[in-house]
Protein backbone atom coordinates (compact mmCIF):
# COMPACT_ATOMS: atom_id res chain seq x y z
CA UNK A 1 0.00 0.00 0.00
CA UNK A 2 2.80 2.45 0.81
CA UNK A 3 4.40 1.77 -2.58
CA UNK A 4 1.11 2.58 -4.30
CA UNK A 5 0.67 5.66 -2.07
CA UNK A 6 4.04 6.92 -3.30
CA UNK A 7 2.88 6.54 -6.90
CA UNK A 8 -0.44 8.21 -6.08
CA UNK A 9 1.37 11.14 -4.46
CA UNK A 10 3.50 11.56 -7.59
CA UNK A 11 0.39 11.63 -9.79
CA UNK A 12 -1.28 14.17 -7.47
CA UNK A 13 1.80 16.39 -7.52
CA UNK A 14 2.03 16.16 -11.29
CA UNK A 15 -1.65 16.98 -11.72
CA UNK A 16 -1.37 20.08 -9.54
CA UNK A 17 1.81 21.25 -11.29
CA UNK A 18 0.16 20.89 -14.69
CA UNK A 19 -2.64 23.40 -14.12
CA UNK A 20 -1.92 25.57 -11.07
CA UNK A 21 1.35 27.32 -12.09
CA UNK A 22 -0.07 28.55 -15.40
CA UNK A 23 -3.32 29.64 -13.72
CA UNK A 24 -1.34 31.56 -11.08
CA UNK A 25 0.83 33.17 -13.77
CA UNK A 26 -2.23 34.31 -15.71
CA UNK A 27 -3.85 35.67 -12.56
CA UNK A 28 -0.76 37.57 -11.42
CA UNK A 29 -0.02 39.05 -14.85
CA UNK A 30 -3.70 39.62 -15.71
CA UNK A 31 -3.59 37.56 -18.88
CA UNK A 32 -5.45 34.54 -20.25
CA UNK A 33 -3.06 33.56 -23.04
CA UNK A 34 -1.44 30.18 -23.60
CA UNK A 35 0.58 29.08 -26.60
CA UNK A 36 -0.54 26.31 -28.92
CA UNK A 37 2.39 24.14 -27.85
CA UNK A 38 1.78 24.97 -24.20
CA UNK A 39 -1.88 24.00 -24.53
CA UNK A 40 -0.94 20.66 -26.10
CA UNK A 41 1.62 19.97 -23.36
CA UNK A 42 -0.86 20.91 -20.65
CA UNK A 43 -3.52 18.63 -22.11
CA UNK A 44 -1.07 15.72 -22.43
CA UNK A 45 0.27 15.94 -18.88
CA UNK A 46 -3.15 16.50 -17.36
CA UNK A 47 -4.52 13.40 -19.10
CA UNK A 48 -1.39 11.46 -18.21
CA UNK A 49 -1.63 12.14 -14.47
CA UNK A 50 -5.44 11.96 -14.43
CA UNK A 51 -5.55 8.50 -16.03
CA UNK A 52 -2.59 7.30 -13.96
CA UNK A 53 -4.38 8.31 -10.76
CA UNK A 54 -7.56 6.45 -11.68
CA UNK A 55 -5.51 3.37 -12.64
CA UNK A 56 -3.58 3.52 -9.37
CA UNK A 57 -6.79 3.86 -7.36
CA UNK A 58 -8.12 0.76 -9.12
CA UNK A 59 -4.93 -1.17 -8.28
CA UNK A 60 -5.10 0.03 -4.67
CA UNK A 61 -8.66 -1.29 -4.52
CA UNK A 62 -7.33 -4.69 -5.56
CA UNK A 63 -4.69 -4.37 -2.84
CA UNK A 64 -7.41 -3.80 -0.22
CA UNK A 65 -9.45 -6.69 -1.63
CA UNK A 66 -6.56 -9.15 -1.36
CA UNK A 67 -5.50 -7.96 2.11
CA UNK A 68 -9.01 -8.44 3.55
CA UNK A 69 -10.57 -11.21 1.48
CA UNK A 70 -7.43 -13.30 0.81
CA UNK A 71 -4.91 -12.33 3.52
CA UNK A 72 -3.03 -15.64 3.40
CA UNK A 73 -2.31 -15.13 -0.32
CA UNK A 74 -1.26 -11.48 -0.01
CA UNK A 75 2.46 -12.14 -0.23
CA UNK A 76 1.97 -14.34 -3.29
CA UNK A 77 -0.48 -12.14 -5.20
CA UNK A 78 1.07 -8.78 -4.29
CA UNK A 79 4.80 -9.33 -4.00
CA UNK A 80 7.26 -6.55 -4.76
CA UNK A 81 7.63 -7.64 -8.38
CA UNK A 82 3.86 -7.83 -8.94
CA UNK A 83 3.39 -4.37 -7.41
CA UNK A 84 6.13 -2.92 -9.61
CA UNK A 85 4.60 -4.49 -12.72
CA UNK A 86 1.11 -3.15 -11.89
CA UNK A 87 2.44 0.34 -11.21
CA UNK A 88 4.46 0.28 -14.44
CA UNK A 89 1.39 -0.88 -16.38
CA UNK A 90 -0.62 1.96 -14.85
CA UNK A 91 1.90 4.62 -15.88
CA UNK A 92 2.41 3.09 -19.33
CA UNK A 93 -1.32 2.89 -20.08
CA UNK A 94 -1.75 6.49 -18.90
CA UNK A 95 1.09 7.61 -21.19
CA UNK A 96 -0.38 5.85 -24.24
CA UNK A 97 -3.87 7.13 -23.49
CA UNK A 98 -2.67 10.72 -23.10
CA UNK A 99 -0.51 10.47 -26.23
CA UNK A 100 -3.39 9.17 -28.39
CA UNK A 101 -5.88 11.75 -27.13
CA UNK A 102 -3.45 14.65 -27.48
CA UNK A 103 -2.33 13.63 -30.98
CA UNK A 104 -5.91 13.16 -32.18
CA UNK A 105 -7.19 16.35 -30.57
CA UNK A 106 -4.49 18.61 -31.99
CA UNK A 107 -4.65 17.01 -35.43
CA UNK A 108 -8.11 18.57 -35.84
CA UNK A 109 -8.26 21.97 -37.58
CA UNK A 110 -9.65 24.72 -35.37
CA UNK A 111 -12.17 26.91 -37.17
CA UNK A 112 -14.33 28.24 -34.32
CA UNK A 113 -11.86 30.71 -32.85
CA UNK A 114 -9.19 30.09 -30.23
CA UNK A 115 -10.87 31.03 -26.94
CA UNK A 116 -11.44 28.39 -24.24
CA UNK A 117 -13.96 28.78 -21.43
CA UNK A 118 -11.84 26.89 -18.87
CA UNK A 119 -8.72 27.93 -16.99
CA UNK A 120 -6.75 25.08 -18.57
CA UNK A 121 -6.81 23.11 -21.83
CA UNK A 122 -9.06 20.06 -21.91
CA UNK A 123 -10.56 17.96 -24.69
CA UNK A 124 -14.26 19.00 -24.63
CA UNK A 125 -13.40 22.68 -24.90
CA UNK A 126 -10.96 22.11 -27.78
CA UNK A 127 -13.48 19.93 -29.64
CA UNK A 128 -15.94 22.84 -29.56
CA UNK A 129 -13.48 24.82 -31.67
CA UNK A 130 -13.22 22.14 -34.36
CA UNK A 131 -15.46 21.56 -37.37
CA UNK A 132 -13.51 18.68 -38.94
CA UNK A 133 -15.11 15.44 -40.10
CA UNK A 134 -12.58 13.56 -37.98
CA UNK A 135 -14.45 14.95 -34.98
CA UNK A 136 -16.42 11.69 -34.94
CA UNK A 137 -13.17 9.72 -34.79
CA UNK A 138 -12.24 11.69 -31.70
CA UNK A 139 -15.64 11.07 -30.14
CA UNK A 140 -15.13 7.37 -30.79
CA UNK A 141 -11.78 7.45 -28.99
CA UNK A 142 -13.39 9.22 -26.05
CA UNK A 143 -16.12 6.56 -26.00
CA UNK A 144 -13.49 3.80 -25.81
CA UNK A 145 -11.75 5.58 -22.92
CA UNK A 146 -15.10 6.04 -21.19
CA UNK A 147 -15.77 2.30 -21.49
CA UNK A 148 -12.38 1.54 -19.95
CA UNK A 149 -13.05 4.00 -17.12
CA UNK A 150 -16.46 2.42 -16.57
CA UNK A 151 -14.77 -0.99 -16.40
CA UNK A 152 -12.45 0.29 -13.65
CA UNK A 153 -15.44 1.74 -11.83
CA UNK A 154 -17.31 -1.59 -11.98
CA UNK A 155 -14.19 -3.40 -10.73
CA UNK A 156 -13.94 -1.01 -7.75
CA UNK A 157 -17.63 -1.43 -6.89
CA UNK A 158 -17.46 -5.23 -7.19
CA UNK A 159 -14.30 -5.35 -5.06
CA UNK A 160 -15.86 -3.29 -2.29
CA UNK A 161 -18.97 -5.47 -2.31
CA UNK A 162 -16.72 -8.47 -1.67
CA UNK A 163 -14.74 -6.52 0.94
CA UNK A 164 -17.85 -5.52 2.90
CA UNK A 165 -19.16 -9.08 2.74
CA UNK A 166 -15.85 -10.30 4.17
CA UNK A 167 -15.99 -7.65 6.91
CA UNK A 168 -19.43 -8.82 8.03
CA UNK A 169 -18.04 -12.32 8.52
CA UNK A 170 -15.35 -11.09 10.93
CA UNK A 171 -16.51 -12.23 14.40
CA UNK A 172 -15.03 -9.44 16.54
CA UNK A 173 -16.12 -5.82 16.42
CA UNK A 174 -12.52 -4.70 16.82
CA UNK A 175 -11.52 -6.74 13.78
CA UNK A 176 -14.31 -5.25 11.69
CA UNK A 177 -13.33 -1.75 12.78
CA UNK A 178 -9.67 -2.37 11.90
CA UNK A 179 -10.58 -3.73 8.46
CA UNK A 180 -12.91 -0.82 7.77
CA UNK A 181 -10.33 1.75 8.89
CA UNK A 182 -7.81 0.39 6.36
CA UNK A 183 -10.35 0.86 3.54
CA UNK A 184 -11.84 4.20 4.60
CA UNK A 185 -9.08 6.49 3.22
CA UNK A 186 -9.08 4.74 -0.16
CA UNK A 187 -12.88 4.72 -0.32
CA UNK A 188 -12.94 8.44 0.50
CA UNK A 189 -10.34 9.28 -2.16
CA UNK A 190 -12.13 7.20 -4.82
CA UNK A 191 -15.51 8.75 -4.00
CA UNK A 192 -14.06 12.28 -4.16
CA UNK A 193 -12.25 11.58 -7.44
CA UNK A 194 -15.22 9.95 -9.21
CA UNK A 195 -17.90 12.33 -7.91
CA UNK A 196 -16.06 15.50 -8.94
CA UNK A 197 -15.25 14.13 -12.41
CA UNK A 198 -18.85 12.89 -12.77
CA UNK A 199 -20.36 16.30 -12.02
CA UNK A 200 -17.84 18.07 -14.26
CA UNK A 201 -18.43 15.94 -17.37
CA UNK A 202 -21.90 14.37 -16.98
CA UNK A 203 -23.97 17.21 -15.60
CA UNK A 204 -27.21 18.05 -17.51
CA UNK A 205 -26.77 20.62 -20.31
CA UNK A 206 -29.43 22.79 -18.66
CA UNK A 207 -27.07 23.33 -15.71
CA UNK A 208 -24.21 24.52 -17.91
CA UNK A 209 -22.96 28.07 -17.47
CA UNK A 210 -19.47 29.63 -17.75
CA UNK A 211 -19.17 30.30 -14.02
CA UNK A 212 -20.41 26.82 -13.03
CA UNK A 213 -18.17 25.11 -15.60
CA UNK A 214 -15.17 27.04 -14.27
CA UNK A 215 -16.01 26.10 -10.68
CA UNK A 216 -16.40 22.43 -11.58
CA UNK A 217 -13.09 22.47 -13.48
CA UNK A 218 -11.33 23.78 -10.40
CA UNK A 219 -13.19 21.26 -8.25
CA UNK A 220 -12.22 18.10 -10.12
CA UNK A 221 -8.74 19.14 -11.28
CA UNK A 222 -7.39 20.69 -8.06
CA UNK A 223 -9.42 19.56 -5.03
CA UNK A 224 -8.86 15.75 -5.15
CA UNK A 225 -5.07 15.96 -5.68
CA UNK A 226 -4.80 18.54 -2.90
CA UNK A 227 -6.89 16.56 -0.40
CA UNK A 228 -5.56 13.06 -1.10
CA UNK A 229 -2.37 13.42 0.97
CA UNK A 230 -4.37 14.84 3.88
CA UNK A 231 -6.95 12.05 3.74
CA UNK A 232 -4.31 9.32 3.85
CA UNK A 233 -2.21 11.15 6.44
CA UNK A 234 -5.11 11.33 8.90
CA UNK A 235 -4.47 7.68 9.73
CA UNK A 236 -1.24 8.85 11.33
CA UNK A 237 -1.93 9.30 15.04
CA UNK A 238 0.69 12.04 15.50
CA UNK A 239 -0.76 14.07 12.64
CA UNK A 240 -4.30 13.70 13.99
CA UNK A 241 -3.12 14.86 17.42
CA UNK A 242 -1.40 17.88 15.88
CA UNK A 243 -4.50 18.82 13.83
CA UNK A 244 -6.72 18.42 16.90
CA UNK A 245 -4.46 20.60 19.08
CA UNK A 246 -4.35 23.24 16.33
CA UNK A 247 -8.15 23.30 16.03
CA UNK A 248 -8.76 23.42 19.80
CA UNK A 249 -6.16 26.19 20.18
CA UNK A 250 -7.86 28.24 17.46
CA UNK A 251 -11.30 27.83 19.06
CA UNK A 252 -9.97 28.79 22.52
CA UNK A 253 -8.51 32.00 21.09
CA UNK A 254 -11.79 32.94 19.41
Amino acid sequence: MFFFLLNLALSDLGSICTTVPKAMHNSLWDTRNISYTGCAAQLFFFLFFFVAEFSLLTIMCYDRYVSICKPLHYGTLLGSRACAHMAAASWASAFLNALMHTANTFSLPLCQGNALDKFFCEIPQILKLSCSKSYFRKVGLIAVSACLAFGCFVFIVFSYVQIFRAMLRIPSEQGRHKAFSTCLPHLTVVSLFISTAFFAYLKPPSMSSPSLDLALSVLYSMVPPALNPLIYSLRNQELKAAVWSLMTGWFLKH
